[in-house]
């Protein structure tokens, strides 16, 4: 007999997810993996043995895959970025708080990350609860943030000039490709849950829109110390056929470089969005 699915929230973001087989989710299993990722704002799953064919199988039931213009991607399989760390490398990808997609018009739903080699210690990833942040804000902070709109941009990241593909021993290309540039409001209507949520990230948020950036880094400063606060986050620990499934819209994450000397390769698969408005 089939065991019931199972969802164990890990505090301030997260739940786990337990007694489901990805390979084989049925219609109830896949409304209440829509209802938690919509409460929790990342899922994980442990010891998921996962094809690419499977993994991108499970990904389209949530909706159209994005492929990334930046990352190197799995042999074979376009709709599959490659997120590797090799022994010598000193950088690594995603090594800051951050969201990804938050330069597009319309920004990705939200990534699925599967471990298909991870050191016997580190590499785990923090993620952040940028709706519990913006909850935990004086009312006076959330007024002054209602009225304001945020630039983002993934030039300064992804472009040839930057040096980032070269940090990351070529594992990053095609920096003509990086002239997104997008404008959200920087309190977000989630479009899941409806609640309102901090929507800028160190990573890829320049400016307030009709503000300079001198004027706008003290305030972007605070938010960015204060969504990432130990009580709005989660340290996931990764094993060989862990899934960390995570909403752009409402969190941050933060793959965490302590594994010198070791290496580390996930899968990545992305989900393509809607676009956000505010409140």
């Amino acid at each position: 007999m089939t065991q019931d699915i199972q969802i164990i929230s890990t505090g301030a973001v997260g739940a786990v997810v337990a007694n489901v087989d990805l390979n084989d989710v049925n219609d109830s299993q896949m409304q209440t993996l829509q209802s938690a990722f919509a409460e929790h704002g990342v899922l994980f799953f442990r010891d998921q043995n996962l094809s690419p064919e499977a993994h991108l199988g499970f990904a389209r039931r949530w909706g159209e895959i994005n492929v990334n213009r930046f990352f190197a991607h799995v042999d074979g399989y376009p709709e599959i970025a490659e997120v590797a760390k090799e022994p010598d490398q000193e950088f690594n990808i995603g090594g800051n708080w951050h969201t990804d997609h938050s330069y597009d018009q319309i920004p990705a739903l939200g990534s699925m990350l599967l471990a298909h080699e991870v050191p016997a210690v580190g590499g785990d990833t923090l993620f952040a609860n940028c709706s519990k942040a913006y909850d935990s804000l004086s009312d006076g902070m959330k007024a002054t943030l209602s009225t304001l709109r945020a630039v983002h941009s993934s030039r300064h990241v992804f472009g040839n000039a930057t040096g980032y593909s070269d940090a990351l021993n070529g594992r990053l290309g095609n920096g003509d490709d990086a002239t997104q540039d997008a404008v959200h409001p920087v309190i977000v209507k989630h479009p899941l849950s409806g609640l309102p949520t901090l929507y800028v990230n160190a990573a890829f948020t320049l400016r307030f829109e009709g503000w300079t950036d001198q004027e706008s880094k003290p305030l972007l400063d605070y938010l960015y110390a204060h969504i990432g606060r130990p009580e709005h986050s989660y340290r996931f620990q990764w094993g060989k056929g862990s899934m960390a499934f995570w909403d752009n819209r409402a969190t941050w994450h933060w793959a965490i470089n302590d594994y010198h000397g070791h290496r580390r390769l996930m899968h990545r698969v992305t989900i393509e969005g809607e676009a956000l408005g505010g409140l």
